[in-house]
């Protein structure tokens, strides 16, 4: 069954291009195998080693008291919802103060597939507005596109994004109401913005917004059910736009 096709006149007048990360313009796997092991292994030296120390304290400040008991009692929690995928806002917000300290001294650096540079480059240079929407805190979204691999070298890509989005800030990806808030933040009408996402509840739950919105599906991603083909738009790359 072929894909639904593309709004092409909805997607050549759309004002606002709202971008998923994980899945859609970097691949899972970075995020999941280096990202969240960085995060776990880094969390693990501070647990064991300066638990009692305030800075690790405040840093685990907004976790449940219940987690708290002692060092292995945190890191099976954490364990636990980094293995299950769990966006616990707490735990987000942890992950990108640790991942701040692995950009500042070069440990980490973000790998985006190939056409997303040049791609973003020429939305904005046609007048497109450009934002994310990201279940990692607004604080992780500015390192992971402060240090971005572009060949040899590296690149800051912050100039590119108007507004970064996190569930504290616009809601759950996977409401409906999330994705009117960010039209009415952005000054936006639904139908000038244009959602990117691997995730199919996120994608019906813009769609529900009046938010034109397209699946992307990368290498390592979950495979789409034909279903999912038959309701939304599929691209492979952000270059199949015209």
């Amino acid at each position: 069954m072929p894909s639904m096709s593309i709004e092409l006149n909805r997607w050549v007048q759309c004002r606002t291009v709202l971008l998923d990360i994980e899945g859609t313009i970097s691949s899972i796997s970075f995020v999941k195998d280096v990202l969240y092991a960085y995060a776990l292994d880094r969390l693990t030296t501070l647990a064991r080693h300066s638990w009692d120390d305030p800075a690790f304290q405040d840093l685990i400040a907004g976790f449940p008291e219940e987690t708290k008991a002692d060092a292995q009692t945190l890191l099976a929690h954490v364990e636990d919802l980094t293995r299950r995928d769990v966006k616990a806002v707490y735990l987000k917000q942890l992950q990108g103060k640790i991942w701040k300290t692995g950009y500042d001294n070069g440990d980490l650096k973000t790998p985006l597939f190939d056409d997303v540079i040049p791609t973003l480059g020429a939305w904005k240079g046609a007048g497109k507005t450009l934002a994310v929407f990201s279940s990692g805190s607004v604080q992780a979204q500015l390192q992971f596109f402060s240090v971005v691999e572009d060949g040899s070298t590296t690149r800051d890509l912050k100039p590119l994004f108007a507004a970064h989005f996190d569930p504290t800030i616009a809601g759950s990806k996977l409401e409906t109401k999330s994705y009117e808030k960010i039209c009415r933040d952005l000054g936006q009408e639904a139908a000038e913005v244009t959602f990117l996402t691997d995730n199919v509840k996120e994608a019906e739950a813009a769609t529900d917004a009046g938010v034109l919105t397209i699946l992307v599906d990368r290498p390592g991603n979950a495979p789409l059910s034909q279903e999912s083909r038959a309701r939304f738009p599929v691209i492979q790359k952000l270059t199949d736009l015209p």
